[in-house]
């Protein structure tokens, strides 16, 4: 739909040119789609968005601790190969989370004995996340 791509647009302009404004991105656009699945599926729907709000926390508390640097490698990210050296950090992260997944779900079937095993889930969606605003150029900016 061409209202929507200009919608759309229009907002990643606003960002592009440094006018963003707290909320922006967060406007309820329609879609077909998101209107199908919260018709279908509302309570599926809702749930993800609450669980997007929970990351989005969970990301912006870590932040206020770590810092962008951990996920910089110390650099600035002004370079392909900065944000290459930053991308292979999150993989390692990354690969630690699903090894210890599947160390516990699927070869010994236990529980975690020190955190929840949803908590590797909830920072695996996050280190993707992540890696997208670093590929974007936009990390710790």
């Amino acid at each position: 739909n061409n209202k929507e791509v200009i919608k759309m647009s229009n907002i990643k302009e606003r960002v592009v040119k440094g006018k963003y404004q707290k909320g922006d991105l967060y406007k309820r656009e329609r879609h077909e789609a998101i209107n199908y699945i919260e018709e279908k599926y509302p309570e599926t729907a809702k749930e993800f968005q609450r669980l997007q709000f929970e990351q989005y926390l969970l990301f912006c508390k870590k932040q206020m601790d770590y810092g962008p640097s951990n996920i910089a490698m110390g650099t600035s990210l002004d370079t392909d190969e900065e944000k290459r050296l930053s991308k292979i950090g999150l993989i390692v992260r990354i690969n630690d989370k699903v090894q210890r997944l599947i160390n516990l779900v699927v070869k010994n079937n236990r529980k975690a004995q020190n955190e929840p095993t949803i908590d590797a889930f909830k920072d695996l969606a996050c280190y993707g996340i992540i890696a997208q605003i670093v590929e974007a150029g936009k990390w710790g900016k």
